[in-house]
Order: structure tokens, then sequence, then C-alpha cells
């Protein structure tokens, strides 16, 4: 792929995007995670069992053990088993599991993806936590793959937004990587990004003069959103790492990417397209020959996958 973090390219932009993306490409991300897994689950599990779980008390005698199958009723892309195993684990620590899948498997319709062995009770307790974040973080993998599906093979990163859900960011980030995704700035502190508002203040005479003095007051990668082709001229002047092509046209978008190809490689900046970024248009614009494509869709217009776990005698 295009993008830095996975491709060095080997000019200077491609080098600070590295930086800024580089920590989520690695192989221990989700054990960076752990602690806050365990403490969101745990939080999760004192808000749905209140003062106790009434039923499953009175109902389900204490040293009872059981089986239990985690079933997907539709395809889809699984994340979030360690979020459901530490469910059942802070409940009885001495639980056991049968992984029948991992984390980014595309599954069918009635694919068992996780065996739970333990005290009934805690298995019953914990049952719609479990499921709540499978079904909620599947969600996300599941509409990143079909994003990155829809583009192949046109070789483009399909990146998430800020658009996140408050406190979960870190989480939603991570199955954004499972679907197939790739993430855009983790906090506003990560990088320079001058949005249209950000311009508005602008005490410059053009955009490039107010990202030459960005540049002397930072290290950081800089990168600039610009709506019309002439911003585009404008801005590369200053040699900005990236730039956002935002609510770009097709034809605006070709054009951009000639712009850019015609500089010397070491001076291109990556493109990113962005801007009511559907299934439906997804295609269209990574054949533009844009580097990244920014989906908000991702993470704030998720729809919950159906799963179910079932008690085995």
């Amino acid at each position: 792929m295009k993008n830095a973090s996975r491709n060095l390219l080997g000019s200077i932009a491609d080098k600070r995007v590295e930086r800024v993306e580089g920590r989520y490409y690695n192989q221990s991300h989700l054990n960076m995670l752990n602690n806050k897994i365990k403490k969101i689950v745990r939080n999760a599990l004192r808000e749905d069992i209140g003062t106790g779980d009434v039923t499953t008390g009175l109902a389900v005698p204490a040293q009872l053990r059981a089986n239990a199958v985690i079933l997907f009723k539709e395809k889809a892309v699984v994340a979030g088993l360690e979020f459901a195993q530490e469910a059942f684990r802070a409940l009885d620590p001495h639980c056991c599991f049968e992984m029948k899948h991992k984390d980014g498997d595309m599954v069918l319709a009635g694919t068992t993806v996780l065996g739970v062995k333990g005290k009934a009770r805690a298995i019953l307790t914990a049952e719609r936590v479990a499921l709540n974040f499978l079904s909620y973080l599947s969600s996300i993998s599941t509409e990143t793959r079909r994003y990155c599906d829809a583009i192949k093979p046109v070789k483009a990163d399909i990146l998430d937004t800020r658009k996140t859900t408050p406190g979960m960011r870190e989480l939603e980030r991570y199955v954004v990587r499972t679907g197939g995704g790739a993430n855009h700035r983790f906090d506003l502190g990560e990088m320079v990004l001058l949005k249209d508002n950000h311009r508005a203040m602008n005490r410059f005479g053009s955009l490039a003069e107010m990202v030459e003095d960005i540049r002397r007051r930072t290290h950081k990668p800089i990168e600039v959103e610009v709506d019309t082709i002439n911003e585009l001229e404008d801005v590369l002047r200053a040699n900005p790492d990236m730039i956002l092509l935002d609510n770009m046209s097709l034809a605006q978008l070709r054009r951009a990417v000639k712009i850019v190809h015609q500089l010397p490689r070491s001076r291109r900046p990556l493109l990113e397209a962005s801007g009511g970024v559907t299934l439906k248009t997804v295609r269209a614009i990574a054949k533009t020959g844009v580097d990244r494509i920014s989906v908000g869709a991702l993470t704030h217009s998720r729809r919950a996958v159906d799963v179910s776990l079932e008690m085995i005698s």
C-alpha cells in the first residue's frame, strides 16, 4: 500500500507519517489494550449486574458448571473475543475457553467462534456484556472490511477518523485495523491538520505562508485540508506532508493526483480523499489514484452484528 506506515517510500513526508502512524501497526497492539479492556469490561459488568443478577441467583445452583458456545448469526468479521473472554473471566477466574476463531476472521452465519466452560451463574450473568462487545466491535471490523474489499485491487488505505465513541477510540481503532483498515491521527497532539476553521483564522497572505510559519515552529507532520485545485496549488509551495482533498469531485481528485505526480518524488505529499465517502462511491474515489481515503462511517454509522450464546446441556 502507499501508506508510509506500511511501505516506506523514502520521502521526507513518508518518514514523518511513519512516525505518527507506525505504532498502530505492530504485533503487540492488543497487548497494549489489556489494561483498558479489563477496566471497560468491569465497568460494563457493574452497569449490567447492578445490585445482583436476581434471576440467575434464584434459578441456578451456585456450584453448577456448564458449557456454552457463542455463535455469529450472520456473515461478519470477528472482533472483540478478548472482551468476551474477560467478561466471563471477571466472574469466574477459573473458566476455560475453546477458541474456534480469532479476531480478523471472516465467518459465515451459524459459525461458533468461542466455547466457554465454567460456573453456570458466571456464564449467564456475563452473557449480555460479552455479546454486546462482540456485536459492537465486530460491526466496525465488518464495515471496514467491506470498504477494503470494495476498492480491490486498487491500492489505497481506508482510514478511520476521530468520529469515534467518546472514551472508546483506542478500541474502535484496533478493530478498524482488524478489519483491514488503517488509522488516522489518534488525537490532536500527534500531528498538525489544518482544516477549514483553522484556515479561516489565517493571518497570512496565503495558505502556503501559514504552513511555512507552522513548519518553522514544529517538527510534527503537517496535513492541510483544501477544497479547490487553486488551494492545492497554493499549499504545494510549502511542501506539506499530506493534503486532505475535502469533498472534491472525481474529476478534481484526478486533477489533484496528476498535479502532485508531476512533482519530484521527494516533494510529493500523500493525498487523502475525504467527505461523504460511501460503499457506493469508495471504489471510484480509489481509482483516481489518491493514497488514502478517510471514512467516518467506519465508526459513527455502524450496524450491530447479530451474535448469540447457547448453553449446552
